[in-house]
């Protein structure tokens, strides 16, 4: 599977070039121009957002006297509590791993708290890092620091099983009934990318997965996560697969997930690129991703 040059994802270049061509092209063109048609990946199918040419300066973490991670226990498959009660998830082992390569697992701790505790308890020093799936986005910079991103997600069509359609999809769709969640980012994309298509909203995902399997739809657009885990529950019936790319679209949604920490602290955030740089070129985010997204999502 192809998907996006991340480089070309996250430049301030890109970002003008698909603010131009959505108000003078087509919006199929538009689509091409805006990196959203597939190119070369990893073979894992993971997107490699960082460059194993980069090289970036090691840290010097010998004051560092704690480097504790704040997260939560209610965003399954990333952090959650097993049936023994223990926290799990790939923000656990992801924590883990950046201590290991920064060599300050001695010092290294994990803390539960309820999402709305996050922000004062990094301001009170009970932190040094949020690891709890935090976007970055203009007001959330005004708050916190943070890493480059670790996690991003992409926009995906899911289809029957049995449905012949493919790339390039805003031509494919033309005519179609697509589903998507009214009022959301997904639906706004939808309509500026493939206005070609019959969109068909809902107030509940859950009924956009019903009539695609009824044959109501053609398609549905949603979040490409959230539709591994449908395709990978019992529910979907064995009904359903992805149809055409990842598409990515920091316009729409978002540049990803990142490690927040506090303003004061921003020398921290470069460690935290040391690492997360190092986990992903050794392949060890690849690992991650695969353990916790057997359907994955790209």
């Amino acid at each position: 599977m192809t998907f996006m040059d991340p480089a070309v994802i996250f430049s301030t270049q890109l970002n003008d070039l698909l603010r131009l061509v959505a108000r003078q092209l087509l919006a199929a063109l538009a689509l091409i121009l805006a990196g959203i048609l597939p190119c070369a990946a990893q073979s894992s199918g993971v997107p490699a957002l960082w460059d194993a040419r980069e090289r970036l300066p090691s840290p010097d973490l010998s004051q560092l006297t704690r480097l504790r991670f704040l997260t939560t226990t209610d965003f399954p498959p990333f952090n959650f509590l097993d049936p023994g009660g223990r926290l799990v998830g790939l923000h656990i082992d992801l924590a883990r791993a950046i201590c290991a390569e920064l060599n300050v697992t001695d010092r290294c701790q994990i803390q539960a708290l309820p999402w709305d505790e996050l922000q004062s308890a990094l301001e009170n020093g009970d932190g040094e890092a949020i690891l709890a799936g935090i976007s970055v986005t203009a007001q959330a910079r005004a708050t916190y620091a943070f890493s480059r991103p670790y996690m991003i997600f992409p926009a995906r069509f899911l289809v029957r099983r049995n449905s012949a359609l493919a790339e390039p999809l805003s031509q494919a769709l033309a005519g179609q009934r697509v589903g998507v969640v009214a009022g959301s980012t997904h639906e706004r994309m939808l309509r500026a990318y493939f206005p070609k298509a019959k969109v068909i909203t809902y107030s509940n995902a859950e009924w956009t997965y019903r009539d695609l399997r009824d044959g109501s739809l053609a398609a549905v657009f949603a979040d490409g996560m959230q539709l591994s885990m449908y395709l990978g529950s019992i529910d979907h019936m064995d009904c359903c697969k992805f149809a055409g790319g990842a598409y990515i679209s920091p316009e729409f949604l978002g540049q990803g997930l990142s490690i927040a920490v506090s303003p004061e602290n921003r020398s921290l955030t470069d460690a935290m690129d040391y690492a997360l740089h190092a986990i992903s070129t050794k392949g060890k985010m690849t690992e991650l991703y695969l353990r916790y997204f057997p359907v994955g999502f790209f």
